[in-house]
């Protein structure tokens, strides 16, 4: 048999591990985070049990993996969905409408992993959320930060903020009054992005107010 490539292996490796992350994110959104095991994951992705740990040094860290890989899949999406757009406004609004949507479409994932960003583990570094980072440096730089490095904790913050006061529970706050907040502070028109039926909640666009 002939031994495979460093590339075969690399390629093999990664698809394993995208394997875990997709299954991770499918199992926490159906069962809780408490509900699903290592095993469970490992199972569901068609692995070895003890991949996951050669991979990820615990559950936390997977699943905090596995949401910001699917936020930057989901903000991959918005940002070049027909009609694709360079406007650096209009993929700004795209991005606060991506981010904003996956609290509305997963408030279990989101709010199990806003949470354990809140743990002693504190936010994680992987190669998932530089990748989100990138995209959303990039966005700020074709809206035209003059200072990216600065600007880019700032709007991750928001979003951030703007996702736990969602899903906060007994107090939730409407995602619209939220858009609407977001898109004042970057002076964007509500028509830009994916606008909810109905309009903003003042009846005026917040960049005109």
């Amino acid at each position: 048999m002939v031994p495979r490539s460093a590339s075969v292996n690399e390629e093999l490796r990664r698809r394993s591990r995208e394997r875990l992350l997709q299954s991770t994110v499918e199992l926490v959104a159906e069962r809780g985070y408490e509900a699903t095991t290592l095993g469970d994951i490992a199972d569901r992705a068609g692995a070895a049990r003890g991949l996951v740990s050669y991979y990820f040094p615990g559950k936390r860290q997977l699943l905090q993996s596995a949401v910001h890989r699917l936020m930057h899949l989901t903000l991959h999406a918005a940002l070049e969905r027909e009609p694709r757009s360079g406007d650096g406004r209009e993929r700004l609004a795209r991005a606060i409408d991506a981010i904003l949507g996956l609290a509305r479409d997963e408030p279990l994932l989101m709010r199990t992993h806003m949470a354990g960003i809140l743990t002693a583990d504190g936010f994680v570094q992987c190669p998932e959320q530089r990748r989100l980072a990138e995209l959303l440096r990039d966005t700020l730089a074709r809206y035209g930060s003059a200072d990216v490095e600065t600007d880019y904790p700032l709007l991750r913050a928001l979003l951030m903020g703007a996702v736990v006061a969602v899903l906060l529970p007994g107090a939730p706050m409407p995602a619209v009054r939220l858009r609407e907040e977001l898109f004042q502070r970057y002076g964007l028109d509500w028509e830009l992005g994916v606008p909810p039926d109905g309009g903003p909640p003042g009846g005026t666009s917040p960049s005109h107010l």
